[in-house]
Formats: C-alpha cells, structure tokens, sequence
C-alpha cells in the first residue's frame, strides 16, 4: 500500500481522534448526522450497501488477515484513511472484538418513504426498544429470514448506535430500516393490505396456529413495557408463544427468531 495513500496519526490528542471519540455520543451523532462503523465485515456491508464513508482509520497491528488491506483499496478516492498506531486506536475502538478498523459514515436516510415491498410483503416493526443489542439481533433475524423492510416506531435507541451496528454484524446497512411514527406505520400497512399481527403474552391462538404466507407484518414491543395500546388496537391478529415454566414471555429478539422463522418456514412449504 503506497504511503500516499494515507496520512499518519500517532497521538491520542490529535485533533481527529477527539473527533472520533464524540461521536460515541448519540448527541454528537445526531448533530453532525455522523456515525461510527467498527469491524470488518461491519464496514464491508456499509460499503457494499453505499453508505457516504468521511473518514477510514486503521491499525495493522489487529489485522488477522490479507483482507483487510484489500478493504482499504476499495474506498473511494474522497474517503480520507488514516493508518494509526496500536494506542490510538485502543482510545477510539468502542466495541469487544478488536480488528483495526473504525470509519466515520454518513448517516444513511431512514424514512417511511424509503420502505421497499416485494410482492408478498413481509415486514416486521419494532417498537419503543430500549436495548442496543436487542434490536441488532433483531435486525440480523430479518436479514436472515428475507424480511423486506424493518420499521422502527417510537425508538428509544438509535438505529445506527455503535452497538446496534456491531450486534447486527452490519446487516443494518444491508437491510431495509426506515424510522417512522406507528400512525404513519399503520397507514402504510393499510394502504398495502398487509395483515397486522402482534406478539403477546395473552395472544388470541399459538403462533404456529396463525396464518402466516399472506402479506403480513410482524410487530414487537419492547420488554420492558410490552406493545402500546395503539398496536395492540389496530393488530387484526395476536399470537403468543407457548410458555411452560416461570417466565411469562422471551427475551424480544428471541420472540422475533421464533415469528419470522415460522413466517419464512409457511412460505417455503
């Protein structure tokens, strides 16, 4: 890798790793409309998917393998790369798994208008998630499964946090995440025809009862505080999964697994 083809960041208190550092920050994400993308195969979905990179940092000395340098060779000539040294890059990393790439991003546009359907739509809502981690578990459940789009109501925490990023090994950039207001939800699912079921502990039948290959979408609340009165009123269908010891319900992440599996397994017979 010719030396022109990056700059060098040797300290901790270089201007551009404070910079860094602030965008931990969900306040200073949003100010700038910056986000912070860790790892390797997190920052290969993010440029697969065309997401605007700012800024490239890297430390060799975590790289595992010859890919990563193949990575750095694909951005852009506007993207600015800095290479940084061991202790640089243990003051911006922010996530367990350590493999000397961070990058600064764009953040992506995440509007109900941006909402892709199929044919025989598949959607899932999440609503009012307080948890990092459930919903990037969530959103590598639908990447998995093939779900169209995603659609955050009432979000307690942002969709592009570090943390959501990482938990979803960057299919957040590969899937279609829209944020929007639960009215503006419901009137597009109406709109579409699409089939409104929520998951509860006191569902109407098992989930394995209900009809699932017709267009549908899937909606999950927090839980901490269930599903709002507002989905539980306009769902045409609740189901619930069967519970035969002390805990009343699943984690939420692991309800989605089991609901969009079972959606997926109905449209594959």
């Amino acid at each position: 890798m010719p030396k022109s083809f990056f700059e060098e960041i040797t300290s901790v208190k270089n201007p551009r790793v404070k910079e860094v550092i602030f965008l931990r920050e969900k306040k200073s994400r949003n100010q700038k409309e910056l986000i912070l993308v860790e790892g390797f195969r997190e920052i290969s979905r993010a440029l697969k998917a065309k997401v605007q990179f700012k800024e490239l940092f890297f430390c060799e000395e975590f790289f595992s393998k010859d890919e990563e340098h193949g990575l750095i060779k694909k951005f852009p000539p506007q993207t600015k790369i800095f290479k940084i040294t061991k202790g640089v890059f243990l003051k911006i990393c922010f996530g367990e798994r350590k493999e000397g790439l961070i990058a600064v991003c764009r953040r992506p546009e995440s509007s109900l208008k941006n909402v892709h359907l199929s044919s025989l739509p598949f959607v899932v809502v999440v609503e009012g998630l307080e948890k990092p981690g459930n919903l990037g578990a969530i959103l590598r459940i639908c990447d998995g499964a093939g779900v169209d789009s995603v659609i955050v109501c009432n979000r307690l925490v942002d969709v592009y946090n570090p943390n959501v990023i990482r938990a979803s090994l960057g299919t957040v950039f590969s899937l279609n995440v829209v944020e929007a207001a639960s009215s503006e939800a419901l009137d597009l699912l109406k709109k579409n025809k699409i089939q409104i079921l929520a998951t509860l502990p006191q569902g109407q039948m098992l989930y394995s009862e209900a009809k699932l290959d017709s267009p549908v979408a899937i909606v999950l609340g927090s839980e901490e505080k269930g599903l709002s009165e507002f989905w539980k009123k306009h769902s045409e269908l609740t189901v619930k999964i069967p519970m035969h010891g002390q805990a009343d319900s699943l984690n939420v992440s692991a309800t989605a697994a089991v609901i969009i599996y079972e959606t997926l397994r109905q449209r594959n017979r």
